[in-house]
């Protein structure tokens, strides 16, 4: 008897630890799991997409990037062809950073209509292309460089 008793006991107990390892689990991803938004999705969430940490995809829309290297300053418009936002960023953008390029940007969208960005990601294919015979990394950026917006 006493083992019957023993073996439901210790079901019980691995029935609730699996539960609760269980809820634990979905509970924490739930709350940690940042989705991309795309411009679009972004301006129809109206109020509630304001001030909080959100990533935004989409294109950089050609034209609109303006880097200033003194100030490492940099902004640029991310679109998905029907909606488009303004980006401000502090800090060098990655290498393959340019007109066109897929972005991930991570920050806060604020209620001035600018994404201020703490971190820019591009995507990008997985071939890798060598530089060129006394390319200095310096000159990746010079496609960037526009007079800053005044």
């Amino acid at each position: 008897m006493t083992t019957k008793k023993t073996k439901w006991g210790a079901l019980a107990a691995v029935g609730v630890l699996v539960i609760a390892f269980g809820w634990l689990i979905y509970g924490g991803l739930d709350s940690n799991v940042v989705y991309f938004l795309t411009p679009k999705e972004l301006l129809a969430k109206g109020a509630e997409g304001y001030d909080k940490p959100m990533r935004l995809g989409g294109q950089v829309k050609p034209g609109s990037v303006v880097w200033d290297e003194q100030k490492l300053d940099l902004r640029f418009a991310v679109t998905d062809g029907t909606g488009e936002i303004k980006v401000h960023s502090k800090g060098a953008p990655p290498q393959m950073f340019k007109d066109g390029q897929g972005v991930v940007v991570e920050g806060r969208y604020g209620h001035d209509g600018v994404f201020k960005s703490t971190s820019v990601m591009v995507k990008h294919s997985n071939e890798y292309k060598a530089p060129a015979k006394g390319e200095r990394p310096s000159d990746m950026y010079k496609s960037l460089m526009k007079s800053p917006a005044t």
